[in-house]
């Protein structure tokens, strides 16, 4: 004689609409906070840049402040994507750290640009000053992007 198996309870389980609603919620809270920190980036950028920044991008369409623009929000990106990998799915945990480690690349890659203008004597106001695109201001670019990368993994 054969035996049937024993009905599996599923007490304790999670519903499948239920893991949808919390990985749904987690997508957009993650989302707010990458676009609050990179609209902070921006506005960080904003600030060491002469001239207002909306204005040489969308008016002045001067190609060395888009780029360096747009390398700074890259590596914020990288940064903002690390944090989210390393949080472990541990949502209010993740946004916390997800928060700090972006407004400490921005801190970073404030620093970096400085430092970069003094060592290097390529300075950002220059590079925004020329209507065409400049081998300094793709230099600055890398090195933006590369100091996110740096930051990102050691956030990971």
């Amino acid at each position: 004689m054969t035996s049937t198996p024993p009905p599996v309870s599923l007490a304790g389980t999670i519903s499948l609409a239920e893991t949808l609603g919390r990985g749904a919620l987690a997508i957009a809270s993650y989302a707010a906070l990458g676009v609050i920190l990179l609209i902070i980036g921006f506005y960080v950028i904003d600030l060491a840049i002469p001239g207002k920044l909306s204005r040489l991008i969308k008016t002045d369409r001067n190609p060395n402040a888009a780029m360096l623009t747009a390398s700074g929000l890259a590596a914020v990106g990288l940064i903002v994507a690390a944090s989210i990998w390393s949080s472990g799915g541990a949502l209010h945990e993740g946004l916390l750290s997800t928060l700090v480690f972006g407004l400490v690349g921005i801190a970073v890659q404030t620093v970096a640009m400085i430092a970069f203008d003094r060592v290097a004597g390529i300075t950002v106001r220059d590079l925004v000053g020329e209507p065409e695109l400049q081998p300094g201001t793709r230099l600055l670019a890398v090195t933006h992007v590369v100091i996110g990368l740096i930051t990102a993994v050691a956030v990971i």
